[in-house]
């Protein structure tokens, strides 16, 4: 923790000195100023900034970084328990869904540490990436917008985002002054599980001081499912998923000095999560986690250099995972901060860029709550430092975008455990190319090559884990993975009727899977009734192809809209069969109608049996057809706008089990479910 505070201090006065000689140098206007260049008129739909791309791009034209992004009604409408149920239908994501409190992305089928989770431009820092069964430490019910990016840009953020990366943008260290106080307040029920949903999101500002406060408060009983928990089991308990309870706060508070020659702020916030494990054990996990940032953003700080940026992050992350009686079992502990410094530089010889350093260093623990040894995981030093450039230039009707990013990662993990500490250095870059060939119309070719070292518990872990009921066991000698991607896109990005398309295949050599092998007691020892299934962490070179199209019309515009999606990949173990948790081939449409104050949609959504399993898997998930409806009204009252909406999911009460959820045999979604609310906005 000493060389932790050295960074963090280093880190504070650069921040700080870099903050105190611009503002010297620039004279500091007494309005409200923003800290971009005022932005020409906008049209009555107002475009959708990309913030996790090195030039805030618009949405349309991200096809070097393939991106999708949620925001305003459409976000809301999408929310879910957790950020993986959100985001479950979009193109070419699924969710890990470990019951209602656990829910991760999961992209083009790559899951776990190779789908990054960001917060604001800068990693969650929690232990999602470890298991099933843990909460991602970000609240989507609070956020601006949540975006969806791969290729060159996702360099900018980890070598690991081999599947791509989700950034969670709640705006929480102000960037602007607003002047008079904006915010939105939203409540809403659910009828599956007794769902008691408030939130809100408050900016205002003093002088040159923006201030922002933003909360959650979420409570969920057990669940109602269709039939049984087991399918084909005709005589469920009571009608509910047991132990599939949640109850969430979050809060978060910042604070930014804003000026014409950028910005300096500061933000703190808190996550506390109960939820049950809906699994025979009966468990349930209490969630904490602290986050601290530090953000600055300093305009023109000298010649050749547009903008200096310096982010720090500090989390302090822990959860215990308790028996049914309230026993703590394992304490999972996550302590890390990372810092980023980012320049973006003037376009030289026709190429625009940012480069930069990025360092992060984390304490992970995974210890016994009654003895503190090393029940599943010994304490790890984890520490890395990487530099990475994104640059791109237009040439004609070309635009060319690359990226390369070269990183070091160590791994000690405690002496006392006699397991060999492991260095990996990691080189990664990307190149792509979008040809718009007539105005509106693009085709894209993208290469990557990423690598990434193997985590703490796939290296180390070596005992039970109570909530998923698995006896782990990692391998300290795994090799750094590393993955071939090729994209192919065709797009048409204006007029009503928009479209697009993509292809791409993903080579990734010395594959990290878990591999199950029998039961076993807490010991680890070979037992057929044992409660623990042996899982070890084993390598192979692996194969992801797959195809994902879109086609809208008149999407998010008054009148009729609609919208048309497929999307389908396969994962394959070289000679071993199909990686396990494979997505299902799925397709649907959308169709939406706004007149005046009405605002309604509709959307079937149908995936297909999922029966390409791994060797070691035996539980095929059936087809089903899912449908949602929306439908809500806006009125203003003494100048706040108020939406009164209902949602309705899973209206033909499918039984829905995703083949991506280790829990499917077991654990199915919930209901027909209606939720009624009430937002308003300032």
């Amino acid at each position: 923790m000493a060389l932790q505070r050295q960074l963090l201090a280093a880190a504070v006065v650069s921040a700080l000195a870099a903050w105190s000689a611009s503002a010297s140098a620039q004279t500091t206007t007494a309005n409200p100023v923003a800290t971009d260049a005022a932005a020409p008129a906008q049209p009555a739909l107002q475009p959708i900034v990309v913030t996790a791309t090195p030039f805030a791009s618009e949405e349309d034209v991200q096809v070097l970084a393939p991106a999708k992004v949620l925001a305003g009604d459409e976000l809301k409408n999408k929310l879910g328990n957790s950020l993986g149920d959100t985001l479950s239908s979009e193109l070419g994501v699924s969710a890990s869904a470990f019951g209602a409190g656990a829910s991760r992305p999961i992209i083009r089928g790559m899951e776990g540490p190779r789908v990054m989770i960001l917060q604001n431009g800068m990693a969650v820092s929690d232990v999602s990436t470890v298991s099933n069964d843990h909460a991602v430490g970000a609240e989507a019910a609070t956020a601006r917008q949540i975006e969806i990016l791969r290729g060159p840009a996702a360099l900018l953020y980890g070598s690991g985002a081999i599947g791509g990366l989700v950034n969670v943008v709640n705006d929480r260290i102000p960037t602007e002054l607003v002047g008079k106080p904006t915010g939105t307040v939203e409540g809403r029920y659910g009828s599956v599980d007794g769902e008691k949903n408030g939130s809100y999101s408050l900016d205002t500002s003093v002088g040159q001081i923006g201030l922002h406060f933003d909360g959650n408060y979420r409570d969920t009983d057990n669940y109602k499912i269709p039939g049984g928990a087991k399918q084909g089991d005709a005589t469920p308990t009571s009608g509910r998923l047991p132990n599939s309870f949640t109850h969430e706060t979050s809060g978060g508070v910042g604070a930014s000095y804003v000026a014409n020659w950028g910005y300096v702020g500061l933000s703190a916030s808190t996550l506390d999560d109960h939820y049950g494990i809906p699994t025979s054990e009966m468990s349930f996990i209490d969630l904490h986690q602290s986050r601290y940032d530090i953000d600055t953003l300093v305009n023109n700080p000298f010649a050749g250099i547009e903008k200096f940026r310096f982010r720090l992050g500090y989390t302090d992350y822990t959860h215990t995972e308790k028996e049914q009686d309230g026993t703590p079992a394992t304490v999972f502990k996550n302590r890390v901060l990372q810092t980023r410094w980012e320049l973006t530089h003037a376009p030289l010889a026709g190429w625009h860029g940012t480069f930069g350093v990025q360092t992060e260093q984390g304490n992970y623990s995974a210890l016994s709550a009654s003895t503190g040894s090393s029940e599943l995981t010994p304490p790890t030093r984890s520490s890395s430092f990487a530099g990475f450039l994104v640059e791109e230039r237009q040439f004609g009707q070309v635009l060319a975008s690359a990226g390369l990013r070269a990183e070091s990662v160590n791994r000690r993990p405690d002496g006392a455990s006699g397991l060999p500490g492991r260095d990996f250095s990691l080189l990664s870059w990307s190149a792509g190319a979008l040809w718009t060939f007539q105005p509106g119309y693009g085709l894209g070719l993208t290469y990557s090559l990423a690598q990434r070292a193997p985590t703490v518990e796939e290296l180390y872990s070596n005992g039970p884990h109570e909530s998923t009921a698995t006896f782990d066991i990692g391998d300290n000698q795994l090799k750094k993975e590393t993955s071939h991607n090729v994209e192919l896109t065709l797009q048409k990005t204006e007029g009503l009727v928009r479209w697009k398309g993509n292809l791409f295949r993903n080579k990734v050599n010395n594959y990290i899977y878990g591999r199950t092998n029998g039961q076993v007691d807490d010991s680890g020892a070979a037992d057929p009734t044992g409660e623990f299934t042996q899982r070890f962490w084993s390598q192979g070179n692996a194969t992801i192809r797959g195809a994902e199209a879109e086609v809208t019309y008149n999407w998010n515009g008054d009148g009729i809209s609609a919208r048309a999606f497929a999307d389908t990949s396969r994962g394959t173990l070289d000679d071993l069969g199909s990686l396990p948790l494979q997505p299902a081939t799925r397709y649907g449409i959308e169709l939406g109608y706004k007149t005046g104050p009405w605002a309604s949609g509709m959307k079937v959504l149908r995936a297909q049996k999922q029966d390409r399993l791994a060797s070691f898997e035996t539980y095929e998930t059936p087809a089903y057809t899912q449908l949602d409806a929306n439908l809500s009204y806006t009125q203003k009252l003494n100048g706040v706008k108020l939406t009164w909406f209902a949602l309705a999911r899973n209206l033909l009460n499918q039984d829905i089990r995703l083949s991506t959820s280790v829990l499917r045999e077991s654990v199915p979604l919930g209901g027909r479910n209606f939720i009624v609310g009430v937002r308003s906005s300032f």
